[in-house]
């Protein structure tokens, strides 16, 4: 059992981390209160999006309780993850300090948290103990275990270090923080090569690189038939050598119109993580630039073609860009996007635009919003309408309440700025990602001129009706998006409504979706968007997909309908991949 240390802790209360986004205060109360008193417990979330950060703060009445809690709750499973428990600690002194922390590498694949905890406890009470993993949550083969004493951890190291743990010979020394260890990357040894010839060997690779100092090793990676990459790896004895190599072949022209790329080698997980840092920056920069002048158009007729758009929006200023989005047959989807050049013209077209028929049908137009901006948006529209706090408000403390089962996926409330005031009668579809319904402005052709008289299109209905409308006295526009079918006198007993082949393939999609937990619906996503990549770029769909797998799932839905997009995504994916240091495999 792991005993409190004397005057420790000022209050009993527990840190909770690893925690899966969808739980919720109730359900973390239902747990540990069965375990003891709870004084309260609050999920921290982003200040903005109000999404939780996956770990929580619990505060039990007694000192008691909370260490009961730790010893048995301690990498439970919550909704499908384990938790990780520690003591919370008021002064982050200790942690940040170092002290009684030690780092464990080369750890086995099959090691979690539990097991790295259980496999040290032996020499003393730890205060917290993790596998790292990434973002997929996939062990990296290294952790950290934090002991309460620096003499627990210097017995850890003793006995440890070099053992065996699962299968594998694992290395264990005390934590070092990044400036102690210094930058990995002033003392490298490893190059990366690409551009070589495909028929250069690598005794000849070797050859041209010993003028620069003694090489350990080099090799260049071929395909399963033997036949080159087209780069490779070298490594030299002294970091010296391995600069000067640097300095004199990179950029060196090896054959007519191919010059040598030669750089430090870096890791897989720090690829990634340069590759995205990138592909962010690049998203953020197109943001800025677009910001305040790039409109949203919906209520878009179907005949309404790019350069129609253009035609319509074009007397307000100068277009840098006019497009209606299409799904993958080619058919519009009912809006689009045209970027202004300056922001002023934007916001006159904005104005001008708004509500104007155009081919019989009265147009939306507002600024264009990033999906992440307006999920945060109608989730704080959400949490507005239930009184639970103000927009961007703190999070108040989770105290106790009635009995609470499991939780349950919120539906997604999407507000009436959403729609035209003037527009009526509007059918509901499922939104896409949550399974929430979405009001799209359909305006029924007699409405345009004017009011209805009270009582229209219902003085027809019984009770035996069925929520059947007949007798209703407007009739739709032949134009107007997913207009109404009006009954037939005498329908004949064979006819059947013309098939939707999309539909039970999207309702399928949805569904599937939304009954995945959140750690598996990447995967799920993944598996659709990778054979689009592949059919763009097949020798980098892999690298492409796991890239655009970073952004939000309501964006990356939004590229599986859009072919314009998800090309312009690529397209994006693909500079930032030229201009990486190293973007294939590294040696072993």
């Amino acid at each position: 059992m792991n005993n409190v240390p004397p005057n420790m802790y000022a209050s009993a209360s527990l840190y909770v981390g690893d925690l899966a986004p969808d739980v919720v205060e109730g359900y973390l109360y239902e747990m540990f209160n069965n375990v003891g008193q709870v004084a309260s417990i609050r999920i921290c979330r982003d200040a903005s999006t109000r999404r939780s950060l996956g770990y929580a703060y619990v505060n039990f009445h007694r000192v008691d309780d909370a260490e009961l809690a730790l010893d048995t709750m301690n990498y439970k499973k919550i909704n499908g993850r384990p938790c990780r428990i520690m003591w919370s600690h008021r002064d982050p002194g200790l942690r940040k300090s170092g002290v009684g922390n030690i780092f464990v590498k080369n750890l086995s694949p099959n090691i979690d948290n539990q097991t790295l905890c259980d496999t040290f406890s032996k020499f003393g009470n730890i205060l917290s103990c993790k596998v790292a993993t990434n973002a997929r949550g996939e062990p990296l083969g290294y952790g950290f275990v934090h002991y309460e004493s620096e003499e627990c951890a210097r017995k850890a190291v003793e006995a440890v270090d070099g053992k065996m743990i699962g299968g594998q010979i694992v290395s264990v020394a005390p934590f070092k923080s990044k400036q102690e260890r210094g930058n990995a990357g002033s003392t490298f040894t490893n190059l990366y090569v690409k551009n070589i010839p495909l028929d250069m060997s690598t005794e000849t690779l070797t050859e041209m690189m010993s003028k620069f100092g003694s090489i350990n090793s080099a090799r260049i990676m071929t395909n399963d038939d033997g036949t080159s990459k087209g780069f490779g790896f070298v490594n030299f004895s002294r970091h010296e050598e391995a600069v000067a190599c640097i300095e004199g072949l990179n950029n060196f022209e090896i054959a007519e119109g191919k010059n040598l790329f030669v750089a430090r080698a870096q890791k897989k997980e720090e690829r990634e993580k340069l590759l995205r840092e990138r592909f962010e920056a690049m998203k953020l920069e197109r943001q800025k630039k677009y910001a305040g002048v790039n409109l949203y158009i919906k209520n878009l007729s179907d005949d309404i073609t790019d350069e129609r758009l253009r035609t319509e929006f074009g007397s307000y200023g100068s277009i840098e860009s006019a497009v209606v989005m299409r799904d993958r047959a080619g058919k519009s989807k009912g809006f689009g996007f045209v970027c202004f050049s300056a922001q002023e013209e934007a916001n006159e077209a904005m104005k001008a635009m708004t509500g104007r028929m155009l081919d019989g049908k009265p147009l939306y137009v507002a600024l264009a919003q990033r999906a992440e901006e307006r999920k945060a948006r109608f989730e704080a529209q959400g949490r507005w309408r239930g009184g639970n706090m103000k927009v961007g408000g703190p999070q108040p403390m989770y105290g106790p309440v009635p009995h609470m089962g499991p939780p349950h996926a919120r539906p997604m409330v999407y507000g009436a700025q959403m729609m035209h005031p003037g527009w009526a009668n509007q059918p509901m579809q499922m939104n896409r990602i949550g399974g929430a319904p979405m009001n799209y402005a359909l305006m029924p052709a007699a409405n345009r001129n004017g009011p209805p008289r009270r009582g229209a299109g219902r003085q027809n209905r019984g009770p035996n009706q069925q929520g059947q409308r007949q007798g209703q006295n407007f009739k739709y526009a032949e134009n107007v998006r997913n207009q109404r079918q009006q009954a037939q006198p005498q329908p004949q007993p064979t006819a059947q409504p013309a098939a939707q082949p999309a539909q039970p393939a999207e309702e399928d999609f949805v569904k599937m979706l939304a009954s995945l937990p959140e750690a598996g619906r990447k995967d799920y996503i993944g598996e659709k968007l990778y054979p689009l990549v592949e059919q763009l770029e097949p020798e980098k769909a892999p690298k492409i997909t796991g890239m655009l797998l970073e952004m939000d799932n309501a964006e990356i839905i939004e590229l599986l309908d859009s072919p314009q997009a998800l090309d312009k995504k690529i397209k994006e994916a693909l500079q930032v991949l030229a201009d990486s240091p190293a973007d294939e495999e590294e040696l072993h």
